[in-house]
């Protein structure tokens, strides 16, 4: 009896071994998200980097900040939302090309959210 509760045990321990932890099940009311991405530039073409693009949730007011690498792209990841994109401008700068506002599913990636400015010290 005593063997068959060591081997018992020894079976029990080995199969919780293998096992690659607890499962977790997502509810349908968490906030996965994804992620939104794009790239600044100007109308002729040149990327414009250290820009801070800011992304606001408009229902909750949240807001998740990027700042443009030197190929004037940007990455953010968010949770689950509908996000309208700001980017920020020096004196004299406007806006040619805006992206819309984006709407973040789980899993999402919602690439090519591009702005294109003009003027200023470009």
């Amino acid at each position: 009896m005593r063997l068959h509760r060591i081997l018992l045990t020894a079976i029990l321990l080995g199969a919780a071994g293998c096992h690659p932890g607890p499962v977790v099940h997502s509810s349908p009311n968490m906030d996965v998200g994804g992620t939104i991405a794009g790239i600044v530039s100007t109308t002729s073409n040149s990327a414009v980097p250290d820009r801070k693009v800011t992304a606001i949730d408009t229902v909750k007011g949240a807001r998740f900040e990027a700042t443009t690498g030197v190929n004037g792209g940007y990455t953010i990841k968010v949770p689950r939302g509908t996000y309208r994109l700001e980017l920020q401008l020096l004196e004299g700068e406007r806006v040619t090309k805006q992206p819309g506002d984006t709407k973040i599913d789980n899993s999402d990636l919602d690439p090519k959210r591009d702005f294109v400015i003009t003027g200023g010290k470009l």
